[in-house]
């Protein structure tokens, strides 16, 4: 994904237990989460957070400790109408479930448009809080994902193992 840095954005870093993630924003909104591995140099020793950044922040610390299920967030991802419609339609997947590509497509009102679902999702700027981990593939198996399908397989096991310690 090409990244179109704003003139207010901040990025920070933020160890979760999948690897350090960066994420950026500014004090009204999130633009940004890059997975573990992202090639992108940032300032690390900087002091202070941006509200939104230190918002998510503290929703993804909750969510990898299994206490948050849904992010509140202000978020700016930019995009156009076609990419805004498939992620937010990602938004609605439920917690520690999945969709496949022409569910997405069809949840858009586009349901022979499960390619370009995949070119949307593939161009999403906020995985994990906008969740194209949980789409696969139309048999159930795990497709492409930003991170690697180790990274996806391991948020999804994370998700499943979080609601069997609930219930």
């Amino acid at each position: 994904m090409k990244m179109q840095l704003r003139a207010n954005d901040e990025w920070w870093p933020l160890q979760t237990p999948f690897g350090e993630m960066v994420l950026a924003g500014d004090e009204n909104a999130l633009h940004y989460l890059l997975l573990p591995g992202a090639p992108f140099q940032w300032e690390r020793d900087r002091q202070g957070r941006p509200g939104s950044v230190a918002k998510a922040e503290h929703q993804l610390r909750a969510y990898f400790s299994g206490g948050l299920l849904q992010f509140d967030l202000p978020l700016e991802a930019g995009g156009t109408p076609w990419q805004g419609a498939v992620w937010k339609a990602l938004s609605d997947i439920p917690y520690g479930e999945t969709r496949s590509y022409g569910d997405i497509a069809k949840a858009v009102g586009k349901p022979r448009a499960a390619r370009a679902v995949g070119r949307a999702n593939n161009t999403n700027p906020l995985p994990v809080i906008v969740p194209c981990h949980r789409v696969v593939g139309a048999d159930g198996s795990l497709t492409g994902y930003g991170g690697g399908l180790d990274l996806k397989s391991s948020l999804l096991a994370h998700e499943r193992d979080v609601l069997a310690r609930r219930s």
